[in-house]
């Protein structure tokens, strides 16, 4: 089940969300980041929107979406996801993938932009491929690594 974000989920997205940070090899954020800064990154306020995907009261995966520029690029959309290491290959970031794909399309939304795939995290490239996004670019070197050092960045769209 896929649902909005509160508050109380929080502390059941924090041990994954800082997983994924600590493996440094998808997300550029700081690897100091507390708990309280980490959920100032992530649960978005309207219009945008975070949502969980919970099976059987366990939280498997998280996504945040919404405008990826404000004023003249409010058009576009972006989102973010992360998946607890424990779900990992059991179609959570499909779903969730899936839903905001539909939640920038029924939002009215003309395409969402990825800003920053990193082009080593080939599951998440393969996933948002099948999905329609095309890599429109690639920042060489613009990510660090710590399994392969200096790698690029893709910037993904899709057209809604």
């Amino acid at each position: 089940m896929i649902r909005p974000a509160t508050d109380d989920d929080w502390p059941l997205i924090w041990p994954f969300f800082d997983a994924t940070v600590q493996e440094g090899e998808t997300y550029a954020y700081p690897l100091d980041l507390t708990s309280e800064q980490s959920r100032g990154l992530w649960m978005e306020r309207p219009p945008g929107a975070t949502v969980v995907l919970e099976e059987d009261g366990q939280v498997l995966g998280s996504a945040k979406m919404g405008r990826n520029r404000p004023g003249h690029g409010d058009h576009i959309g972006t989102a973010s996801f992360m998946v607890s290491p424990d779900a990992r290959g059991r179609g959570v970031g499909r779903s969730l993938g899936e839903y905001v794909v539909q939640w920038h399309r029924d939002q009215g939304y003309a395409g969402i932009q990825f800003n920053a795939v990193v082009e080593t995290n080939t599951a998440a490239v393969a996933l948002w491929q099948s999905l329609g996004f095309e890599i429109v670019g690639t920042v060489p070197g613009a990510f660090r690594s710590p399994t392969h050092g200096p790698v690029g960045l893709h910037v993904m769209f899709l057209t809604l």
